[in-house]
C-alpha cells in the first residue's frame, strides 16, 4: 500500500484525475477501452465533476459502480443517479455506464440480472474505493451476513447484501471481481479515516474491518489518496 497525501481536497482531486486519465488512455492504446470502476458517497462528488472535464476518449471508457443501493435510479439514494450527475457529463457524456439495478422483488431477484452485465467484463484499468468509519468498503460490511461469501476466492461477480447497520439492500462487485483491476485506490478525505485506516493496518481481523481484505491482499497495488480536507 502506497499513502499519498496531499494538502487539501482540490490538490488530491487534481491529482487524482491526472492519474485516471493516464490510465484511462494507457487502456484505450492498448485494447481500445478502458474500465472504471468508481463508487458513490459524498467523497468522490468534486473528482467525479473534475473527471468530467478532461480530454479523454470517453466513448472508449465504460464505468460502473463498487456497489449500489437497491433503489430505483431516479431516487436520492442512488449512486448511479450521483455518478451520472456528476461524471458521466460534459466531456464524459458519452462514457458507457453499466448500471448494478435491475427491477426486482429483492436484491438476490435483481443479481440475476445484472451478474450477466459484469461476468463478461475484462480486467478493470482502475477500481477507486471508499471507507466508512467502521471499516466497511464498497458492500462490505461487518455486520451483513454475507461478507464471508462477498470476500471469498471463488465469490461470483456480483451479489446481494443485507447491512443490518445501513440503510438498503445492496448490490456489490465481490473482492476477487474487484481486485481484477491493473489498478486499485481507496479515496480518504478527513481526518477520522486517517485514524480508521491506521486502525485497519494494525490489525488482520477482515470481519471487523473489511478494508483490511483489500489493504493486505498481496495481489494488486493499492494507492491511498488521502487529504485531511
Amino acid at each position: 500500500m502506497q499513502l499519498h497525501q496531499y494538502s487539501d481536497s482540490n490538490a488530491l482531486n487534481t491529482d487524482f484525475a491526472n492519474r485516471l486519465v493516464m490510465l484511462l488512455n494507457e487502456a484505450i492504446a492498448q485494447r481500445g477501452r478502458a474500465y472504471l470502476v468508481v463508487s458513490g458517497g459524498r467523497t468522490p462528488t468534486a473528482l467525479f465533476n473534475a473527471l468530467s472535464e478532461t480530454d479523454l476518449a470517453w466513448q472508449d471508457v465504460t464505468i460502473l459502480l463498487a456497489d449500489e443501493r437497491f433503489v430505483p435510479v431516479d431516487t436520492a439514494d442512488s449512486n448511479e443517479r450521483l455518478v451520472k450527475a456528476n461524471l458521466v457529463k460534459g466531456k464524459a457524456a458519452g462514457a458507457e455506464f453499466i448500471s448494478l439495478y435491475a427491477p426486482a422483488a429483492t436484491a438476490e431477484d435483481a443479481v440475476a440480472t445484472v451478474l450477466p452485465r459484469i461476468a463478461k467484463l475484462p480486467a478493470f484499468d482502475a477500481v477507486i474505493l471508499g471507507m466508512g468509519e467502521d471499516g466497511h468498503t464498497a458492500s462490505f460490511f461487518p455486520c451483513s451476513t454475507e461478507l464471508s461469501a462477498g470476500l471469498a476466492a471463488d465469490a461470483p461477480a456480483v451479489l446481494a447484501v443485507n447491512p443490518t447497520t445501513a440503510p438498503h439492500q445492496r448490490i456489490s462487485l465481490s473482492l476477487p471481481r474487484l481486485l481484477n483491476t491493473r489498478q486499485l485506490f481507496i479515496h480518504l478525505v478527513g481526518q477520522s479515516k486517517l485514524a480508521v485506516l491506521n486502525k485497519a493496518q494494525a490489525d488482520t481481523d477482515v470481519t471487523s474491518m473489511p478494508i483490511r481484505a483489500v489493504l493486505q491482499q498481496p495481489d494488486v497495488d493499492v494507492a491511498v489518496m488521502y487529504a485531511a480536507n
